[in-house]
């Protein structure tokens, strides 16, 4: 989303003439009638009536050609309204004409060339512009400095990251979504069908407005249901991964904390619900908006001016407590804040990029797009420029990218505009995109009465044990889980009384394209209950346990733990492939790793059994591969409790 920033270096015939009597270019030489011309094109600029004042201007210079202050205020106004070539080019033409008397104008210059990708010809033209008339006022010599590290940063960007075949080409998604009012703040479900966004109407009320695609076309945009709109302003929304929340900004309400809050909103089967004040602890009496909702709903983002923080508006996020509360905002700190404005966070559905604009990190000029990786012990990478042409000398926005990990929305007021800011949406570079994520749904049920039940479900990263997500199932049982691409998760669901459940997703290398419905039955934590330990694993005739192990190894102690009086038996079990009785050894000793471990783990060793039972009892048919994979598994069995 680019904001106006109206040029303050329109340079006017009175500023020139000042060097034309030691210059070849004399203004007093010009024809009258170009004059003429020239004088109501400058009346028409300062009404910013451009478009009329570059048409005089055209006709001053076809009436003179030498008209040096003609060019160069047409080369102002079509850098103005963004036609960045021409802008260029009329430069060049008083150039042309007089390298002297145009020199000042090379700052201006420089900018147009920046503003259309040239930025090693920018950089000569500020470096010029220093050497031949180096600025004595300290405010201009300041501006020319900030434009000189622009410049030079964007030649170092393109030299260090070389891309090859990519192409910017942002697409309007047409009359659906955009209209002649401004649009902006997009955010999408998961499954990319439904956009909701934000419309300014009448240029004063922000409301919601949702459009939902068919057949690869996006609807006529309607105000979200529900009673979340008001006379008053609601902007900047963030939408929940599963689409029952909604949280965004609002001003003036009366249950304000002063200037803008954060509210938060549940669907429902009529609409959105009443929107309902995040409180005092994350609400403060300063400017709090822009809030990102993590895709396991526990980590809110946004951005906020209260007192405390590194300067202008900071990065802040405040933690789910099970109880249904929000923690105090933490500040996200240094690596990220600066003394100037971070702001518009967006944390991707894999719960580990998150994307931001900043304009204390070096960039491109105004507000830049950067992005950040969470580490596994839970600390940002160094923030990373998304470059030029998503960046550019203005100011950029939101920006918001689909589960997909590629396609990339944000708004913007481009020539191809309906009115004012249109949304668009583009691929976004690989080297800067986050894991592509799919999901995982379904209920959570008792195994013997099938009702639903209220559960913890974990996505943990097998190899750093760290936890990617964690939601909590409902009153019915419904889950909804990401699950980003590229990693090997275990898959665990946890409820007191109950066993726990395992599986695992082997995602390291593959690229899955469909999405999981999977309903889970618990069984009562009761004598000879049983589960399937998933997510235990040796290598092909093997009995040390993998690295990978430990997260389920963990879980099972937990459990153990937590009910101290329970005893139980680990089984080991085989496929047929090999001797017999090599295949009860190998699972005897599988199960007897498992034992092992428990006590190290100083769990009593008279609560432990182990049994292995080599292929003589399959769970599937050992003629196929996958019918062998199931029947190589370790079981927990409960004994007594």
């Amino acid at each position: 989303m680019k904001t106006f920033r109206p040029f303050l270096y329109l340079i006017f015939y009175i500023l020139h003439s000042a060097f034309s009597s030691a210059q070849p270019y004399n203004p007093s030489r010009i024809s009258k009638k170009a004059v003429t011309l020239y004088e109501q094109a400058m009346s028409r600029v300062e009404k910013e009536n451009f478009a009329s004042a570059a048409g005089l201007l055209l006709q001053a210079i076809q009436t003179d050609s030498n008209y040096v202050d003609a060019y160069l205020v047409l080369a102002d106004i079509y850098g103005k309204i963004k036609n960045y070539k021409s802008s260029i080019q009329y430069f060049e033409k008083a150039f042309a004409l007089d390298s002297v008397y145009t020199l000042d104008d090379k700052f201006s210059y420089s900018r147009q060339l920046a503003g259309n990708g040239e930025f090693e010809k920018a950089l000569n033209a500020i470096n010029e512009l220093f050497a031949k008339r180096p600025p004595k006022n300290p405010v201009r010599l300041e501006k020319m400095e900030i434009l000189r590290r622009s410049y030079q940063f964007a030649v170092d960007y393109e030299k260090n990251h070389p891309v090859k075949n990519y192409v910017f080409a942002p697409q309007n998604p047409g009359a659906g979504v955009n209209s002649s009012e401004s649009e902006y703040f997009p955010s999408l479900s998961i499954d990319g069908q439904e956009l909701i966004f934000t419309r300014r109407l009448n240029d004063r009320n922000e409301d919601f407005f949702t459009s939902e695609q068919k057949e690869g076309k996006w609807e006529t945009a309607t105000p979200i249901e529900g009673k979340i709109n008001t006379p008053q302003s609601e902007a900047a929304q963030t939408m929940s991964a599963d689409g029952q929340w909604l949280i965004f900004t609002a001003n003036g309400r009366p249950d304000s904390y002063g200037n803008y809050d954060l509210y938060w909103s549940q669907y429902n089967p009529w609409g959105w619900s009443d929107a309902v004040n995040l409180g005092g602890v994350v609400n403060s009496d300063q400017w709090d908006s822009q809030p990102c909702l993590s895709p396991d709903k526990r980590d809110l983002y946004f951005a906020s001016r209260r007192f405390g923080g590194f300067g202008g508006s900071d990065i802040y996020v405040s933690h789910l407590k099970s109880n249904g509360r929000w923690t105090e905002p933490e500040n996200l700190g240094g690596a990220i804040n600066t003394p100037g404005d971070d702001q518009c966070p967006f944390i991707h559905a894999d719960n580990q990029t998150l994307y931001f604009t900043s304009n204390g990190w070096q960039g491109y000029g105004g507000n830049d797009l950067f992005y950040v990786r969470k580490a596994y012990n839970g600390t940002w990478s160094k923030p990373v420029n998304l470059g030029y042409p998503i960046n550019t000398i203005d100011d950029e926005g939101t920006l918001f990218i689909a589960a997909d990990g590629k396609t990339a929305w944000y708004a913007s007021d481009r020539s191809d505009s309906k009115g004012g800011l249109d949304i668009y949406t583009f691929e976004l570079r690989q080297d800067l995109q986050p894991f592509k994520t799919l999901w995982v749904k379904g209920h959570v049920k008792d195994i013997k009465t099938k009702n639903g039940l209220s559960s913890s479900v974990q996505l943990i990263d097998l190899a750093s044990k760290q936890i990617i997500n964690e939601v909590q199932a409902d009153e019915t049982g419904y889950y909804f889980i990401t699950l980003p691409l590229g990693k090997d998760y275990a898959f665990t669901v946890n409820r007191k009384g109950y066993l726990f459940y395992s599986d695992n997703f082997l995602m390291a290398g593959r690229s899955a394209d469909s999405t999981y419905e999977k309903d889970i039955l618990l069984q009562p934590l009761e004598t000879n209950a049983s589960i399937v330990l998933k997510n235990i694993f040796f290598d092909v005739n093997k009995f040390e346990l993998k690295q990978e192990s430990q997260v389920e190894l963990d879980r099972l102690v937990q459990l153990l733990n937590e009910n101290p009086n329970l005893k139980i038996e680990i089984s080991g079990h085989t496929d047929n492939v090999g001797k017999p009785a090599d295949n009860l050894l190998l699972s005897n000793n599988r199960a007897k790793a498992v034992i092992n471990y428990l006590i190290s783990k100083n769990i009593s060793a008279q609560r432990l059994t182990s049994k292995g039972y080599g292929e003589t009892k399959p769970v599937a048919d050992n003629k196929t591969e996958e019918g062998k994979a199931k029947n190589r598994r370790t079981e927990m069995r409960v004994v007594s409790q």
